[in-house]
């Protein structure tokens, strides 16, 4: 089965140069706790609540003059969406992540891959049940 069967599909996403309080509105009223932030159809990164929290709140910073490009997570994990689902799957597990940005071949994006879509769509959610074991590992001490 292919990503693009189960994905998530019309994202919201917001810009880098927004202001993270624009951004938290934005999620308070989608109830969501990651929004991908795109240039155009282009993946730039993520934002999370903990970016929030911690690279700007916890440092500071004014909501209301950060941009959201200051504090978001670049280096993010994603998969294609043609790939197959049990690839997602071990993407999830080996970055211990919960969703995921789901690209097309020219790195737009196109939706985003959940635990959720996993275990809904999935035989015996055995896949979810696999990367939920794997993700809840405790990090490493540092």
């Amino acid at each position: 089965m292919e990503i693009r069967e189960i994905m998530t599909l019309d994202v919201e996403m917001v810009r880098p140069d927004v202001s993270l309080q624009e951004a938290a509105q934005k999620m308070k009223a989608l109830d969501i706790g990651l929004i991908p932030v795109c240039d155009g159809e282009k993946l730039k990164g993520m934002l999370t609540d903990r970016d929030i929290t911690i690279r700007a709140t916890a440092e500071g910073l004014d909501p209301t003059t950060t941009e959201v490009a200051d504090v978001m997570t670049t280096e993010v994990a994603y998969c294609f969406e043609d790939q197959d689902v049990e690839e997602a799957a071990g993407i999830m597990e080996a970055k211990q992540i919960r969703r995921m940005p789901v690209l097309d071949r020219n790195k737009r994006l196109v939706g985003i891959i959940s635990l959720g879509d996993l275990a809904i769509h999935t035989p015996a959610s055995d896949l979810s049940a696999q990367a939920l074991k794997e993700i809840s590992h405790p990090a490493p001490k540092r």
